[in-house]
């Protein structure tokens, strides 16, 4: 049964998409059926192989030696400071995020991680048949953050249509920074969370290119790395990642007091009027037919369409700290299925901060994202619903 209504449930998703379409005459339906294959193949190999359990067992221990290493660096900061019972958000999470930024600006800088993402991307493009500059981005917008992805293919800008344009931005929107990875491993199960991050590649790629299909000659389909680190040494990369680490910290954290904050104001007004009622009751309403449909149980899917909706009208911190103190009062399969469903930047912030960097490396272009934010915010919202559907298939 669970199988059905997931296969319901991504049928609905291409759907809405594809009523959703630019110019359906383009859609190229080998390659998003690629993708879904490549989606279902990825999640059983992770989820239902010896194999694949052990690589995520050993990201996992990875990611969290990395979490010690710079757990050394903010003990040392805190200098013995007394913290309250189950610790202080902003030190024990946000600032781990200076410590992975670091790393990512090095391996950008020795041209590691160019080089692995320009042929990713260039395998993606050969097996899907999109462009290299849409495919490099999708592969790039999992490492880098949504302003670093988009500024990463600047020099590419002057070939990107409005369909072109639509479909990065979505990668930049659908995906989530490595940086922050690790501060999303504190709060939810590693697992769903690393299996969210190529699911959610394919997702954004697969619903974008449906709602803005593309065909670019050969001549033009180029991707260009020469330039992707300013840096003139490793320390200067490392001081410069610190910087930017600390930057989105503050910024996540400002954005936390403001949404949290928010919410809590919005559920005021809601309760003087309908005693009892909040936001997150409303908007677990409103989901609760997709929710179900994803797979999560029907006790549960209120509460579950509660926390997604979180996450669109603020962000996915804010969801997942709610989220976090249900861990222990749902079953794993709702655990799965929401933890992938937010583990993207796909918010309403979001279309702010994507037509605030193409505004900087392109003026027009910037004007063109602002039009079609909201219809980038529902593709965004449909990948995730998509990758989080597959996830459940196999949980």
């Amino acid at each position: 049964m669970n199988i059905i209504l997931g296969i319901v449930a991504i049928i609905v998703v291409l759907v809405i998409a594809y009523l959703l379409s630019n110019q359906r005459s383009l859609i190229n339906y080998r390659g998003i059926g690629v993708m879904i294959l490549a989606q279902l193949l990825i999640t059983w190999f992770m989820f239902s192989t010896t194999i694949g359990q052990t690589i995520i067992n050993g990201i996992s221990s990875v990611f969290n030696k990395l979490i010690e290493f710079g757990n050394a660096g903010v003990d040392f900061i805190l200098g013995g400071v007394m913290q309250a019972e189950g610790g202080v958000f902003f030190f024990d999470v946000l600032l781990l995020i200076i410590f992975f930024a670091t790393i990512l600006s090095v391996l950008t800088y020795l041209k590691i991680l160019p080089m692995i993402i320009k042929y990713l991307g260039g395998l993606i493009s050969k097996i899907t048949g999109l462009p290299k500059v849409e495919s490099f981005n999708a592969v790039n917008s999992i490492f880098f953050g949504q302003s670093e992805a988009l500024i990463a293919i600047r020099s590419q800008f002057h070939h990107l249509t409005a369909n072109r344009l639509y479909i990065v931005s979505a990668s930049a929107m659908g995906s989530v920074s490595a940086s922050i990875v690790g501060a999303y491993m504190q709060m939810l199960p590693a697992e769903y969370v690393l299996v969210a991050l190529p699911l959610n590649m394919f997702s954004a790629l697969i619903i974008a290119s449906v709602i803005a299909p593309v065909h670019v000659p050969k001549a033009e389909d180029k991707v260009d790395i020469s330039d992707v680190s300013n840096d003139k040494s490793i320390f200067e990369a490392m001081g410069n990642g610190a910087l930017e680490g600390g930057k989105i910290a503050l910024i996540v954290g400002t954005m936390l007091v403001a949404f949290i904050a928010a919410l809590e104001l919005v559920n005021w007004i809601i309760q003087a009027i309908f005693a009892g009622v909040t936001l997150q009751q409303i908007l677990g309403y409103v989901l609760a037919p997709i929710g179900f449909l994803m797979g999560i149980p029907a006790s549960e899917v209120i509460e579950a369409g509660g926390i997604m909706g979180t996450k669109i009208v603020t962000n996915e911190f804010v969801a997942m700290l709610e989220f976090q103190t249900l861990l222990g009062q749902v079953s794993e399969k709702t655990v799965g299925i929401v933890t992938v469903f937010l583990t993207s930047f796909a918010n309403f912030s979001s279309i702010g901060i994507i037509a605030g960097t193409v505004q900087g490396i392109d003026r027009e272009k910037g004007g063109e994202v602002s039009k079609f934010g909201l219809k980038l915010l529902l593709g965004a919202t449909l990948a995730s619903i998509l990758s989080a559907t597959i996830a459940g298939l196999f949980i």
